[in-house]
């Protein structure tokens, strides 16, 4: 009985080691061609911004300055507001060596400032639009989420809300909310996260109740 058990562990032991070997590689692989783009990128001369996708806060269209007597409320407020002359860009998903392969090294520092105003605007807008939920103002909650899912964020509690809105607080029959719900959903098939499923889950339709 022990040599049909020892030519089995061999057996495992020889197709384990193969195996090994082909992840060993393809790691190895992976490796020598992120190194190889990555000294490519630090070689590409520095090139003009000016074909970046710039995001804009409209301050006209939002809800600002109705905050009124409540603090947390114009806290919010003004988080997104310092933002407004700030240059935005999302890059979310973007890899540092594809954006020097694109822009050149010289331009990440200012890139990795614009990506991080981008996330600082969709986490402001959120907290706002949050906060405009939290007090009823469901028309103005929307219109800062809406904007905040124009600019593609991947911030799933931002779809969520939306969708809630649309269903249940402005009063849509059953086609608006359907339009209100297709309108977010190409953002999100389009979204270069890994929250992309999870806001896709929350964008289907909900199973109807079946009739007694």
């Amino acid at each position: 009985m022990i040599f049909p058990f020892l030519a089995t562990f061999i057996l495992i032991a020889i197709l384990f080691n193969i195996s090994s070997r082909r992840v060993s590689r393809k790691t190895e692989e992976r490796e020598e061609s992120f190194w190889q783009k990555e000294l490519e990128a630090n070689n590409v001369r520095k090139k003009s911004l000016d074909s970046l996708e710039y995001i804009h806060i409209p301050t006209d269209l939002l809800p600002f300055e109705t905050a009124e007597d409540d603090e947390y409320l114009q806290g919010c407020e003004n988080e997104v507001l310092a933002l407004k002359d700030e240059k935005i860009v999302n890059l979310t998903g973007i890899s540092n060596t594809d954006l020097k392969l694109e822009y050149g090294t010289a331009n990440i520092t200012v890139l990795s400032q614009y990506d991080q105003n981008y996330t600082a605007l969709v986490c402001g807008l959120q907290k706002w639009g949050q906060a405009l939920y939290d007090r009823g103002r469901y028309e103005d909650a929307a219109k800062v989420l809406e904007f905040a899912a124009r600019t593609r964020s991947d911030i799933t509690a931002t779809y969520r809300v939306l969708a809630d809105l649309y269903r249940t607080k402005l009063g849509y029959n059953e086609d608006e909310i359907k339009k209100k719900i297709d309108g977010l959903i190409p953002i999100a098939k389009n979204l270069n996260a890994l929250s992309k499923s999870t806001i896709l889950k929350i964008l289907e339709p909900e199973p109807r109740e079946e009739s007694q």
